[in-house]
């Protein structure tokens, strides 16, 4: 009998897989209809035309958060993985075939740049998954929302529109963003809102975020910018000062840029312009009462009322303290009186005074020391040409090194004081415009200038004097008018015509003589000459007695001259 009226196992094997694997062909990897025939233990049993049915759990049926609703007899699609496993079941899954039509319909959405539906259901690392109809995305956390959100739960689980930002179906990976939905949205809203906005119009905002040069003020869909400058017409250090986030306010549109879509705000703008009539409510010299507001190296800026500040210049802060730092003068929020220097409304400026509003010490000091009056003071500042002397008044006062000491050079004479010394001296003059003290010290010694004498001990120009002589020099005499009047020097070129008569020697201290003022020095001190009064009384003898042309002689004049002045 042939053997191949009995098959052998091989033979049965070999058309066992001939049969399934048609079938495997037909159904193993696709997605195929079926018909759910049983409901057991959250399973669905679904028969799909192979000999055994299988199972899918009922969760894959469902929408995230929601519960399934299949019925038995209900027609659904599954994907076949395998025919069969262990246990002789087909291998379905309801995921599978719900991804595999979800990436067809995503891949010819994304293609057409329209927006898909999802929901949110997971999180991840950097961010959170979303089911688009059986396919998950990756919505990163910086594509949930236009600003970060703390809380995302209120958004799970939700069905809402998102738009695929990349995807790639061989590698399974799909990326999309709710944030661009809703600025398409917000841009939508903006250009619409922006149509009905006009420049001028006063609307209410709420302050959405404070920066350091302004707010961003939300307008119902739109922002606009209210820098730190529109604020108020008072300084504004910083715009948190007078706002807070969340603060409803009244705001007037400046500018629009329907371009950008970028608006400016304004809130002064709402307000009284202080700055109207500022020529007339502070008039130059009033002073007036103000708050210093900044510091800076230039100088103070004081603010008189809300809306209105003026700068004190450095060179207007102190009668006395030069080339000093305002920050030293003043502090900020300190009260201090000003004088208006000037006022220019165009420009919204006030130049202001700080030393106008306050006694000029130079004056003061005129009046309080005059010429010959005698002073005491600390020596501050030792220079080679002389001694400032600090006095009354925070003021100073200059010796000039020829006014330091008698007999002895400049130079010597600046030798002879220290820095931090007191010291003693007699006013010779006071310059109140140039802020200017003249003193002297050797004046003191001897005689000095007359109290309550003007410049110059009260004698005048070409006066005859008698003098008494005070010190002999090499170079000539110092000398005094009367008892206690002003003192002065003779050279020794004006002790006489001859060269004789030019010896100081043949003087003596304490000898009487008569002299011819012919001047004043630096300081106002007169200058004497005995040969100017000599040729003064020869050319007065001549004209009353005659000339030499007469046949008298000079001495003759001369003679006839004295006869007449001692008889």
């Amino acid at each position: 009998m042939a053997s191949t009226a009995f098959p052998t196992r091989d033979d049965f094997a070999a058309l066992l897989n001939e049969t399934l694997g048609g079938e495997k062909e037909g159904f193993e990897g696709r997605v195929v209809t079926g018909t759910v025939t049983a409901i057991e233990n959250d399973m669905a049993v679904i028969d799909v035309g192979l000999k055994s049915e299988g199972r899918v759990p009922l969760r894959e049926f469902a929408a995230p958060g929601q519960k399934a609703e299949l019925n038995v007899g209900d027609q659904v699609e599954v994907f076949v993985d395998r025919i069969e496993n262990v246990q002789g079941e087909a291998m379905l899954s309801r995921d599978r075939a719900r991804r595999e039509a979800a990436w067809d319909k995503l891949e010819t959405e994304y293609a057409a740049g329209n927006r898909v539906d999802g929901i949110i259901f997971g999180r991840v690392k950097g961010g959170f998954t979303v089911d688009l109809g059986g396919a998950v995305a990756f919505l990163p956390g910086s594509q949930v929302d236009i600003r970060p959100v703390r809380d995302v739960g209120p958004l799970m689980d939700l069905p809402q529109p998102f738009q695929i930002l990349k995807m790639d179906r061989r590698r399974g990976n799909i990326v999309v963003s709710r944030r661009a939905i809703l600025e398409e949205t917000r841009a939508e809203q903006r250009s619409g809102l922006i149509q009905s906005l006009t420049e001028g119009q006063v609307v209410d905002g709420v302050v959405k975020n404070i920066t350091d040069y302004g707010a961003f003020v939300d307008l119902g869909g739109i922002d606009g910018l209210l820098h730190v400058t529109d604020i108020s017409y008072k300084r504004v250090g910083h715009p948190s000062e007078v706002l807070n986030i969340g603060d409803t306010v009244k705001v007037q549109i400046i500018r629009i840029n329907r371009e950008t879509q970028r608006i400016s705000l304004g809130m002064k703008q709402l307000e009284s312009d202080p700055w109207e009539g500022a020529s007339a409510k502070y008039p130059i010299g009033g002073v007036f009462q103000g708050r210093v507001t900044n510091i800076t190296e230039y100088g103070a800026f004081v603010e008189l009322e809300p809306g209105i500040e003026g700068l004190v210049h450095v060179s207007e802060m102190s009668w006395t303290k030069k080339n000093v730092h305002p920050g030293k003068i003043v502090s900020t929020s300190q009260e201090v009186e000003v004088a208006v220097l000037e006022v220019d409304e165009e420009k919204r400026r006030i130049s202001l005074g700080l030393k106008q509003a306050q006694a000029n010490p130079w004056s003061a000091f005129a009046d309080k020391h005059p010429v010959g009056t005698e002073v005491e003071g600390e020596v501050k500042n030792a220079t080679e040409f002389g001694l400032f002397i600090g006095l009354d008044g925070d003021v100073d006062g200059m010796v000039h090194m020829s006014d330091i000491a008698w007999g002895v050079t400049g130079e010597e004479a600046l030798n002879l004081h220290r820095k931090g010394e007191t010291v003693k001296a007699v006013v010779l003059d006071v310059d109140v415009e140039k802020e200017r003290i003249s003193l002297g010290m050797k004046q003191l010694e001897r005689g000095g200038v007359a109290k309550g004498a003007s410049a110059g001990g009260g004698v005048g120009k070409n006066e005859t004097v008698t003098v008494t002589v005070l010190e002999v020099r090499d170079g000539g005499l110092e000398v005094q008018v009367g008892d206690d009047g002003a003192t002065g020097f003779i050279k020794r070129t004006d002790l006489g015509r001859d060269r004789d008569e030019q010896r100081p020697e043949r003087f003596q201290v304490g000898q009487k003589f008569d002299a011819l003022v012919i001047g004043f020095d630096r300081s106002k001190k007169p200058n004497f000459s005995i040969k100017a009064l000599q040729i003064a009384e020869e050319k007065q003898a001549v004209a009353q007695y005659g000339s030499s042309d007469s046949g008298a002689s000079l001495g003759d004049i001369l003679g006839e001259a004295l006869k007449q002045k001692q008889g």
